[in-house]
């Protein structure tokens, strides 16, 4: 039986939805557990976190580090749509650099294959305050 494009767009939104409630609980080994093992996160910006990170672990690896340098914090999830192989989460986190704390707007652009999010794009607000936290 051939899916349907709603049903796909569904199945995408709850698999959106699983990280968003985990995040939103602070439960980590849940977070970890949307992810595929060969997840990539495409970060942008000019800092020394910019680029393409390969694989679950890399990408984890980058984000703990993300986390250590700017104390990020989620502040809201302000809204989770998605078509039928990508979802969008829209979130404000607080971002600290350089003893400034600001709230930021992040556009998390997500592709997802077999139910487990596979593919990351991170459009930040004020990509310039985000490259000058990570870069201290």
């Amino acid at each position: 039986m051939t899916e349907t494009p709603d049903i796909a767009r569904l199945a995408t939104l709850a698999a959106a939805q699983r990280y968003v409630d985990a995040w939103l609980a602070g439960d980590f080994p849940a977070m970890l557990s949307t992810y595929a093992d060969d997840f990539v996160l495409h970060w942008f910006g000019d800092n020394p976190l910019a680029g393409v990170k390969c694989g679950k672990a890399a990408a984890v690896e980058a984000l703990m580090e993300f986390t250590r340098r700017t104390l990020r914090r989620l502040v809201a999830v302000d809204n989770v749509m998605a078509d039928a192989g990508r979802a969008v989460i829209i979130v404000r986190e607080s971002i600290t650099a350089g003893g400034e704390t600001r709230e930021v707007e992040r556009v998390l652009v997500y592709r997802v294959a077999d139910g487990l999010l596979a593919e990351c794009w991170v459009y930040d607000e004020d990509q310039r305050f985000i490259d000058r936290a990570l870069s201290v």
